[in-house]
C-alpha cells in the first residue's frame, strides 16, 4: 500500500524484542497485552498526520501475550501509536479504551512531547558515533557525586550556555564540574514525562496548572525527555548520547535518577498515556474493587514484582546502560520495588536480586532511596546485594549537630566514621561505601536555605501541595536574606562546616548542585513544580561566592590526597581515637556538641589527621593536640579563618597553634607528616 509516496507492507513480524526494532527494510513492533482482544498500530507521517491504521490479526500477529507486526518500508522519522481494545471493567482492573492513542512502553524515542491523546512514538534512526567512548568506572572510594537537574543547570540566562536547559547545555558545564572535583553527575529524572503536573493544583501566581519540573512522573521509561533537546525528530536521543560521551571524555560518570514506582497516569481520574490502556490489571497494584494502591504518594503504584513488569524494568535498565551508556542509577522510592503484588514487603524481593545479579548491569552503580511514601523505611536493611543507599540519617544527624541540638556528638561521630550502625551487617556491600552521604539534595532545602531559614516557605507551590516537614534548618538571626554582616558570617561558616563534614566522612559524598555557591530556592523545600529562577542555577553566584567554590574544590582535593577518609572499611580502634575539649573524653550526649579525633594514616609516608569540631552556638572549644609526627601539626582547613585561609593549598598549610581554640560553630583540620 502506498502512503504519502512510501510503500508500506505489513508482515507478521516477531514477538521479541519488545518495542520498535529497525530491521533494515522497515521496523518490527512488538507490545505486551494479555487482556486486549484487539490491537492496532496507527502510523503518522513525518509531518504528524495519521496516515494508516494497521489492525493486527490475532491469528497472524499474536504470540502468547505479545502483539507484533513488521512494517516494511521507508519509515524512518515516522511516528506510531497503539490502540488496544478489551473489556472496560474497572472493578476487575480493566480500563481498555479503543479511542485512546497509547505509547509503546518500550519506545526509546517519542515524536514530540507527551500529551494525553496525542502522544506518539518515533521510528527513529538511532545510529550514533560514540568514537572511542569508554566508561570511567570510578570505584566507589574515589566517587564524588554532584546532583543536578538537566534544565536547572543551564536554563538561567546567567549560564551563558549556547543550549540552555538541554542535554547539550549540561555538556557545556563540564569544565566547571571537572574543576570542582566531581567524578559523577547524578541527574534528576530524564525519562519522558508530561509538562503539566496532572495534580489539579494551581500556580498561585498564574492560576494555571503547576508544571512537572522535576520529572518524577514518567510515561515512557525508555525515552529521554524531549523538553531537554531541540525540535528535530530524535534530537533527545542524539543529544543525550552526546552529553554522555562528552562527560565520559572528561572522566565524569552519569548516574540517572530513575522512577519505576509509579507513572503520570495517576489515579482513577488520571490521564491515559500507555500502561493503563494496554493492560491496567498487570501494570498496576490494584485494590479489591479495582482502585489503585498508593505506596508512592502519587495515586498509583507500579506492580514491580509481577514477572512482566519486572522484565520491563530490567530491560529498561539494560537499555540505558548499553544503548545510552549511563554508569549508574539512583532508584526513587526504591522500597516499592521490594513490595509483592499484594503490597506486602518481600523478604527476598526477586526484582532487587535480579537487578543486582543481572550480567549486563554488573558494572553499573546502584543507589537506593530505601523508603517509600507508605511507611517502609529500609535504611541499612535494604534487601539485595550491591546496593548503596542514600543515607538520610547522615543528613539529619549532621544538620542537627551543627544546628546545636543537644546530645548529637555521638551520632555525629558515627556518621563521620561511615555509619557502622547501619552498614556493618556483613553483607556483600558491607562497609562505609554503602552509604551515600549528603547534607542537602533536591528533596528539601538547599544548603544556603538550610542556614538561612528556620521554616519552609512553599507558598509558590499552591495551598494544596504537600505539607512541608521539619528540615532541621536554622536562620541564624533573620528569616531569609540578610544584609547583617554578623548573620551572614555565621551562615557562611555553617555552610563550610557542613561541607567539610561531608568530604571528611567515610562513605560516598554527594553534593547538591549549586550548594558550592549558595544557590537558594528562597526557602522552598519542595521545588518540584518550580521551573523558574527558584530552581535554576544562578551562575552569578559563582563569582559572588568564589571563596566557597574554591573551598569545595580544596575539600575534594584534600579527600583525594588522604585516602584514609574514603577507605572501604570502617575505622579500627588503632586508626582513630576520640577526645573532647581540654583533652578529656568526649561528652557524647552532652549539651554542647564539641569533639575531636585523631586519624592515623598508613602508607609509604605515615601521617595523621586531627579533626576538630565545635558546634556550640556560644562556647569556644580548647583542644590540646595529640602528639604529632616529626613534621608537627599544620592547619589544612579552618572554617573560622578568612578566605583563603579556610582551606590551604597543598603544601601551604600554616603551623598550628600549640593549643587550638575553636570559636563557636567552626571546624579545624590539621595534618601531620
Amino acid at each position: 500500500m502506498g502512503v504519502n509516496g512510501a510503500a508500506v507492507a505489513v508482515e507478521p513480524g516477531d514477538p521479541l524484542p519488545l518495542g520498535p526494532r529497525e530491521t533494515g527494510d522497515g521496523f518490527n513492533v512488538a507490545v505486551f497485552s494479555r487482556h486486549a482482544t484487539r490491537m492496532s498500530v496507527v502510523l503518522f507521517d513525518a509531518g504528524g498526520a495519521a496516515v494508516r491504521t494497521v489492525a493486527l490479526d490475532p491469528a497472524r500477529h499474536r504470540t502468547g501475550d505479545v502483539w507484533h507486526a513488521r512494517l516494511v518500508g521507508d519509515l524512518r522519522g515516522w511516528g506510531y501509536a497503539l490502540r488496544a481494545e478489551g473489556p472496560w471493567s474497572p472493578d476487575a482492573g480493566h480500563r481498555f479504551d479503543p479511542r485512546a492513542l497509547l505509547l509503546d512502553p518500550y519506545a526509546p524515542s517519542l515524536a514530540g512531547r507527551p500529551r494525553p491523546g496525542a502522544a506518539r512514538c518515533l521510528l527513529a534512526d538511532d545510529r550514533f558515533d560514540w568514537g572511542d567512548d569508554r566508561p570511567p568506572r570510578h570505584p566507589w572510594r574515589d566517587t564524588v557525586i554532584y546532583e543536578a537537574h538537566v534544565r536547572g543547570l543551564t536554563a538561567h540566562p546567567s549560564s551563558g550556555a549556547r543550549h540552555p536547559g538541554r542535554f547539550l547545555g549540561v555538556a557545556e558545564a563540564i569544565p566547571y564540574l571537572r574543576a570542582l572535583g566531581v567524578t559523577a553527575l547524578e541527574l534528576l529524572p530524564v525519562q519522558e514525562a508530561p509538562e503539566e503536573a496532572g495534580t489539579g493544583w494551581e500556580d498561585p501566581e498564574t492560576g494555571g496548572p503547576l508544571r512537572n519540573y522535576w520529572g518524577y512522573d514518567p510515561v515512557a521509561l525508555f525515552a529521554p525527555r524531549a523538553a531537554y533537546a531541540g525540535e528535530a525528530p530524535g534530537a533527545a536521543v542524539a543529544e543525550f548520547k552526546t552529553m554522555v560521551r562528552e562527560l565520559h571524555r572528561a572522566g565524569i560518570e552519569v548516574i540517572l535518577d530513575v522512577v519505576f514506582n509509579h507513572t503520570a497516569e495517576g489515579g482513577e481520574d488520571g490521564p491515559t498515556f500507555s500502561f493503563r490502556g494496554l493492560d491496567n490489571a498487570i501494570y498496576y497494584m490494584l485494590l479489591p474493587g479495582g482502585g489503585y494502591a498508593d505506596y508512592t504518594g502519587c495515586r498509583n503504584t507500579l506492580n514491580c514484582n509481577h514477572p512482566v513488569v519486572r522484565s520491563l524494568i530490567v530491560d529498561c535498565l539494560r537499555h540505558w546502560a548499553t544503548q545510552m551508556r549511563v554508569d549508574g542509577f539512583r532508584f526513587d522510592l526504591a522500597a516499592v520495588l521490594g513490595r509483592g503484588r499484594d503490597g506486602a514487603m518481600l523478604p527476598n524481593p526477586p526484582l532487587l536480586e535480579q537487578i543486582a545479579e543481572d550480567p549486563v548491569l554488573r558494572d553499573v552503580k546502584l543507589i537506593a532511596e530505601a523508603w517509600d511514601a507508605a511507611g517502609a523505611f529500609q535504611l541499612g536493611t535494604f534487601p539485595g546485594e550491591r546496593w548503596a543507599e542514600w543515607n538520610a540519617r547522615f543528613r539529619d544527624d549532621v544538620r542537627r549537630f551543627w544546628r546545636g541540638d543537644a546530645g548529637m556528638a555521638g551520632a555525629f561521630a558515627t556518621r563521620l566514621c561511615g555509619s557502622a550502625d547501619l552498614y556493618a551487617d556483613g553483607g556483600a556491600m558491607d562497609g562505609p561505601l554503602r552509604s551515600v552521604n549528603f547534607v542537602a539534595c533536591h528533596d528539601g532545602p538547599t544548603l544556603n536555605d538550610l542556614v538561612s531559614y528556620a521554616k519552609p516557605h512553599n507558598e509558590a507551590n499552591g495551598p494544596d501541595g504537600p505539607v512541608p516537614v521539619d528540615a532541621f534548618g536554622e536562620n541564624n538571626g533573620a528569616e531569609g536574606p540578610s544584609e547583617d554582616a554578623g548573620i551572614e558570617a555565621v551562615r557562611a561558616r555553617q555552610a563550610r562546616n557542613m561541607l567539610a563534614t561531608l568530604f571528611l566522612s567515610r562513605g560516598v559524598p554527594m553534593l547538591l548542585g549549586g550548594d558550592e555557591f549558595r544557590r537558594t530556592q528562597r526557602g522552598n523545600t519542595n521545588a518540584w513544580c518550580q521551573d523558574n529562577a527558584v530552581s535554576w542555577h544562578d551562575w552569578t553566584l559563582v563569582s559572588r561566592h568564589a571563596g566557597l567554590v574554591r573551598f569545595v574544590r580544596r575539600l575534594a582535593a584534600f579527600r583525594s590526597a588522604h585516602p584514609v577518609l574514603a577507605a572501604e572499611r570502617f575505622y579500627t580502634d588503632a586508626e582513630v581515637s576520640w577526645f573532647g575539649p581540654d583533652g578529656g573524653p568526649p561528652e557524647w550526649h552532652g549539651p554542647e556538641n564539641r569533639v575531636g579525633c585523631l586519624v592515623r594514616e598508613a602508607g609509604a609516608v605515615p601521617g595523621a589527621l586531627c579533626l576538630l569540631f565545635n558546634a556550640s552556638g556560644s562556647l569556644p572549644a580548647r583542644f590540646p593536640l595529640p602528639a604529632a609526627t616529626a613534621g608537627g601539626w599544620r592547619v589544612a582547613i579552618d572554617t573560622a579563618a578568612p578566605e583563603p585561609g579556610d582551606a590551604a593549598d597543598a603544601g601551604g598549610e600554616a603551623p598550628a597553634p600549640e593549643v587550638p581554640v575553636l570559636p563557636p560553630r567552626s571546624t579545624m583540620v590539621l595534618v601531620s607528616r
